[in-house]
């Protein structure tokens, strides 16, 4: 009971980063490596969520995870830092 209202508030917060995300992209950064970062974490979250839903947790998904992730740490060096003009 607990773990599953756990996911819906994950679910809620999953649906209202998108418009977020998007909306700190539409301030001027542009190009596709900038926003990988942000792109693997949600699938990060997408996959994992998914997992849950249909019993599918397991060495596969946890693969997908830790690929997602370290992605994702690596993109962080083409995200433009805020004194950098």
């Amino acid at each position: 009971m607990v773990l599953d209202s756990l996911y819906i508030i994950l679910v809620i917060a999953f649906i209202l980063s998108i418009p977020i995300i998007i909306r700190k992209r539409n301030k001027g950064v542009t190009g596709i490596k900038s926003a990988l970062t942000s792109i693997c974490l949600l699938l990060m979250v997408l996959i994992n969520i998914l997992s849950y839903w249909f019993d599918f947790m397991g060495l596969l998904s946890s693969s997908i995870s830790l690929i997602l992730l370290i992605l994702a740490a690596y993109c962080t060096r083409y995200i433009p830092s805020e004194g950098a003009s």
